[in-house]
């Protein structure tokens, strides 16, 4: 996921109003994946001509690459000045944060633990959305039986870490999923056992062509009626309106069954590049990008919330409104296949012991490449 133009340039035109006399440079790279954009700014900070700002996923794929090489400014002045902390989930801060030092500005939020289903397809089987494994897994049952193969729609790998992620907070619990990435779980315990699992219990219902799928041809299949259920982050919604399905008729959402109450988060978020060519107007960038005004230009236009509590509720839909009330009500842990919880090494030794499962392992031989993965490269060694 990356910053898409329409709602950049919507927070850049609050910029220009609120400092006329600064230019805004945007050296963007148009790429959908953020792929090419991190080469172009790989190769800028290697020639020591860093952006002044540049925007990352919030968490470890920012700190984990750039606060370890001194890339980037610690914030905490911005927030104490701005008073954001007050306006801000106490949850979150510190998936932003390396010790007591806060290093990026998340300008929205998106959520992945969310069940996309087809309302029609529940009604016609006399199913309701579910809310626990159970009941997910008697549903989907169901359903195969009245013929429909595949309930759960799936796509390429990505969208497996991302299925994974979410079955581990559901079986887990958010404190012990939360400890799997501080260093204070254990990667080898029954417990995760236990999730990996049902994990591959809930893969048990989807679609044989998930690898030939983008993540848009899976959540195709729930509002055409060829599955019923798809685990996406909340940018699925902007997807269902822009092919033309409106809310509770042609999709419905529910949290995936056992995280309600857990907000599974990731960010856009923006930083400030050590030894800055433009500092001061740098930090006038992430002034606006964490302001109530940036926050409420940017968001509505990208499809997501503001990481602000005090969004005007006028400028956003159904499904955007009710993720705004989880977000300032339930407790925060971070994404995996989007760049919190796990640094850019940690995560793409999970994604090969992923990979290997796939192509035909087992759960231990998978429990065992997690555990590896996080000593290794994460804070397990």
């Amino acid at each position: 996921m990356v910053v898409k133009p329409a709602g950049l340039e919507a927070m850049i035109e609050v910029f220009n109003a609120q400092y006329p006399d600064i230019e805004f440079v945007n050296a963007a790279v148009a790429d959908g994946a953020g792929t090419n954009a991190r080469a172009v700014l790989t190769t800028r900070l290697q020639a020591n001509e860093p952006p002044d700002s540049w925007q990352g996923h919030a968490g470890q794929e920012l700190i984990g690459t750039y606060v370890a090489a001194d890339q980037i400014e610690t914030l905490n002045f911005l927030y104490e000045e701005n008073g954001w902390l007050e306006v801000m989930p106490e949850t979150l801060i510190p998936l932003i944060s390396e010790g007591d030092n806060i290093y990026s500005v998340p300008v929205n939020i998106h959520r992945s633990n969310v069940l996309w289903y087809n309302p029609t397809i529940l009604e016609e089987n006399g199913l309701e959305a579910p809310t626990t494994m159970d009941e997910w897994f008697t549903a989907m049952d169901t359903l195969q039986v009245n013929g429909i193969d595949a309930p759960l729609a799936l796509g390429e790998q990505w969208t497996v870490m991302h299925l994974m992620e979410t079955i581990l907070l559901a079986s887990l619990g958010p404190d012990t999923y939360n400890a799997l990435w501080d260093g204070s779980g254990d990667w080898s315990s029954p417990e995760v056992t236990t999730a990996l699992e049902t994990f591959e219990q809930v893969l048990g219902y989807t679609n044989s062509d998930a690898s030939a799928l983008t993540w848009q041809d899976a959540a195709q299949l729930v509002v055409n009626g060829d599955a019923a259920f798809n685990i996406m982050g909340d940018w699925a919604e902007g997807y269902f309106r822009e092919i033309g399905f409106e809310p509770q008729t042609g999709y419905g959402w529910t949290p995936v069954p056992d995280t309600e109450g857990t907000f599974q988060f990731l960010s856009d978020s923006f930083v400030l590049a050590a030894n800055a060519p433009d500092r001061e107007a740098s930090i006038a960038w992430l002034t606006v990008a964490g302001s109530k005004e940036g926050q409420d230009a940017f968001n509505p236009v990208k499809g997501s919330i503001p990481a602000r509590s005090d969004a005007d509720r006028s400028l956003y839909g159904e499904y955007l409104l009710s993720a705004m009330d989880d977000w300032n009500s339930n407790m925060v842990v971070g994404s995996l296949a989007h760049g919190v919880v796990a640094n850019d090494a940690w995560k793409s030794e999970i994604d090969t012991a992923l990979g290997l499962y796939s192509a035909g392992g087992d759960i231990p031989t998978l429990q065992s490449g997690l555990t590896t993965a996080c000593q290794s490269s994460g804070p397990c060694g």
